[in-house]
């Protein structure tokens, strides 16, 4: 196979790595949107086994690893090397009205996806105005006297 060499583009990457002062985990790319009465995230794992994910909550804080490992021995000869291997993290704090209990999560084609539901106490609700029945008499008091 033959590959187009770009001196500028490793040069580049090279720099990028050498730069790069994080040692931990990489962090992975989310999409959160409501949808009705629970928030879905939709987390990019491509290349991950799913055995790898791992996702806590504790009190208000979700908390998302995965591993990525390279699946090759120690002869292989590298042509192209860009994919990033290693821990992937990704934290975030859950605000009130989350019922933490009902989290769910599942993994297909590469795309890990959390669904949040809100708590009851959380969801839109209707608040009934009543009437007191001597509002009337207080008002036609009130009007009266002025």
């Amino acid at each position: 196979m033959a590959m187009m060499w770009d001196p500028f583009r490793e040069l580049d990457r090279l720099a990028a790595d050498m730069l790069d002062s994080r040692q931990g985990p990489r962090v992975m790319p989310i999409d959160l949107h409501r949808d009705g009465d629970h928030y879905v995230l939709a987390a990019d794992l491509p290349g991950v086994d799913p055995g790898s994910v791992d996702v806590d909550v504790d009190g208000q804080l979700l908390t998302i690893r995965a591993e990525r490992t390279l699946r090759a021995n120690g002869e292989v000869k590298w042509l192209a090397h860009e994919r990033p291997s290693g821990s992937f993290l990704r934290q975030i704090t859950l605000g009130e009205g989350i019922d933490t209990a009902g989290i769910s999560a599942h993994y297909d084609n590469g795309v890990l996806s959390v669904i949040i539901p809100m708590s009851e106490r959380a969801k839109p609700r209707k608040v009934e105005v009543m009437s007191s029945p001597n509002s009337e008499q207080q008002q036609v008091t009130a009007g009266s006297s002025s």
